[in-house]
């Protein structure tokens, strides 16, 4: 349905519906790959308004719900949107663009250089205000006193985010590798679009994206960086989401050593096999209020993950795959990853990359 908006939902909190639709359509923006491009023009002239006229409402700390895409993001937040307190935002990256200007790195928005990886802004007070003022409106229309907002890529902006929202509490969900990145391929070509002269796709516009994960995030993982000049050139899909999950992992895995107070980690697997317990961990780190009705919704909404087939990839990321799969506490799944053949036969620069790793599971 539309906005993520299901029958449950509606039956068991049903005046939060109106704000959910009000949200989707004048605050999230469309992105690339969407239908109903020709709502943007409005939605900006919304912030603009916004700067203008204050919201009579206070927000509390923002929630945010970052690692990758295809890895449960998404479930989650239809979950928190239905605790009493919680306002969900779903991949508002249009207002972040608004309030950044230089962090578009699909190119939805914007054709302006980005970068993918940011740290505290000397701009900081300026952004959090563009945002803050947007995300009181959005609390205003869905009675609640927390946003949560899905941005995956925020696993590596964490810094950044920080600077702009000191109390902020921060969900990062994992997920087994093969099964994410099955995911991923599937959804790139179920919706990517080719005009002339471009391709809109899960890499953004005409490789955005990609080119920004190994300019910018690729150079700094020893694993990885020694391909950095052969995965320039990657075309597999297999391959590109194989990267991009790699390295959302470890920086979520890093940022939960290092910010313990204001980062969990849960495993999507063990979100879908035991919720009340999991979204337990989940509100006590976010400080959000015990509630049945989000409970009940939570255990209704979710099953049983299935695994998703196996996964080839070039040869020189299965073991940085393996052991990134080990690190995250997904290690079973390294026998359904395999290597195949280069499809150019050109000998590729071998990754350093050990299987061994030490194995840290995810606090869920």
């Amino acid at each position: 349905m539309v906005a993520q908006i299901d029958r449950q939902m509606i039956l068991r909190r049903p005046w939060k519906i109106p704000g959910r639709l009000i949200c989707y359509a004048l605050i999230e923006g469309r992105p690339l790959t969407t239908r109903g491009r020709w709502i943007n023009p409005l939605v900006f002239a919304g912030y603009r308004l916004a700067r203008l006229v204050p919201a009579p409402w206070r927000a509390g700390p923002p929630i945010f719900i970052i690692g990758t895409g295809r890895s449960g993001t998404t479930i989650l937040g239809k979950i928190l949107a239905m605790h009493r307190d919680a306002v969900f935002l779903n991949e508002p990256k249009a207002l972040w663009h608004h309030a950044h200007g230089g962090e578009d790195i699909i190119g939805s928005y914007s054709s302006a250089p980005a970068r993918i990886a940011l740290g505290p802004s000397p701009r900081a007070p300026q952004i959090a205000a563009r945002l803050r003022r947007v995300y009181r409106w959005a609390l205003f229309w869905g009675m609640g006193r927390r946003i949560v907002d899905k941005y995956p890529e925020l696993v590596f902006r964490i810094p950044f985010v920080q600077s702009l929202f000191g109390q902020a509490r921060f969900i990062a969900i994992l997920r087994d590798g093969v099964d994410t990145c099955v995911s991923v391929v599937q959804w790139s070509g179920a919706h990517g679009r080719r005009r002339p002269g471009q391709c809109h796709d899960w890499w953004g516009r005409n490789d955005r994206k990609w080119r920004a994960i190994v300019d910018q995030l690729v150079p700094a993982d020893p694993d990885l960086a020694p391909l950095a000049a052969h995965l320039a050139g990657a075309r597999d899909r297999r391959d590109r989401a194989a990267v991009e999950w790699i390295l959302a992992m470890r920086a979520a895995l890093k940022a939960e050593a290092d910010h313990p107070r204001a980062v969990l980690c849960i495993g999507y697997e063990q979100l879908c096999a035991d919720p009340r317990r999991v979204l337990g961990k989940v509100r006590a780190h976010c400080d959000l209020r015990p509630d049945p009705v989000f409970d009940a919704y939570a255990s209704a909404a979710l099953g049983p993950a299935p695994a998703r087939g196996t996964l080839a990839l070039m040869p020189e990321l299965v073991a940085p795959f393996r052991k990134t799969l080990e690190q995250t506490g997904y290690g079973a799944s390294g026998a359904r990853v395999t290597a195949r053949r280069s499809e150019t036969g050109v000998p590729a620069p071998r990754s350093k990359a050990s299987d061994r790793a030490p194995k840290m599971a995810p606090s869920a």
